[in-house]
């Protein structure tokens, strides 16, 4: 049995839901295709957040860890490529903290690498007629602190425990008064139960087009 941990942060700014935590909630305690799920809610909040993933790390032991955050404006599912060691928040966290050109880590690699298949759990989810793409900016907020924060933890301290990050759309309650792209809850649910199993099984990811032009 493999045990995957995802986690999905409360709401924050001005929204009142958070698609990440409510689509983590529908998926704690599956078992799938002989893997286990674990979730655990994360408070939008620099350096907490990784404090309480880390707890949760060392608590479960997961073999992945796979972090969720909402992305406002993004269509698709978007597992990250990579994490940046900055922080440059455009507004506060839920505890007021509004940290600008800093580095997460000090003296801490640039960037990490996900460890997980990205371009393979694309392909799957795809599959299933769910937009998905490959990204290689998690930005500079709560959600990037978090990535890179849990990959450093894990290149430090448990090598053996593959991690990454995917950030999903709004849901449509969120999109009420403006143009913003939303995907319905039980696609997200679906695709991240989808991208869960891949992780689990899939350790090498395929060779194929992933990258973007802007």
């Amino acid at each position: 049995m493999k045990k995957v941990l995802l986690t999905g942060f409360d709401p924050f700014g001005t929204d009142v839901i958070n698609p990440a935590s409510e689509a983590i909630k529908q998926l704690n305690g599956l078992i799938i295709e002989n893997v286990e799920l674990i979730t655990v809610e994360v408070p939008t909040v620099f350096h907490r957040s990784r404090e309480v993933v880390i707890q949760a790390i060392e608590f479960f032991q997961p073999d992945v860890v796979i972090c969720v955050g909402q992305a406002g404006g993004r269509a698709q599912i978007t597992p990250e490529r990579i994490a940046i060691n900055l922080d440059d928040a455009r507004i506060a966290d839920n505890e007021g903290q509004q940290p600008i050109d800093e580095p997460i880590i000090e003296n801490g690699p640039a960037a990490y690498w996900s460890t997980l298949p990205v371009k393979r759990m694309v392909h799957q989810i795809r599959k299933m007629g769910i937009p998905a793409s490959v990204s290689h900016t998690a930005g500079t907020f709560v959600c990037n602190h978090l990535f890179y924060g849990v990959m450093h933890y894990l290149s430090e301290h448990a090598p053996h425990i593959r991690g990454g990050f995917i950030h999903i759309p709004f849901i449509p309650e969120q999109t009420l008064d403006t143009s913003s792209p939303s995907m319905s809850l039980n696609l997200i649910i679906m695709a991240l139960k989808k991208a869960a199993i891949t992780a689990a099984h899939e350790q090498e990811d395929i060779h194929e087009v992933g990258g973007t032009i802007h």
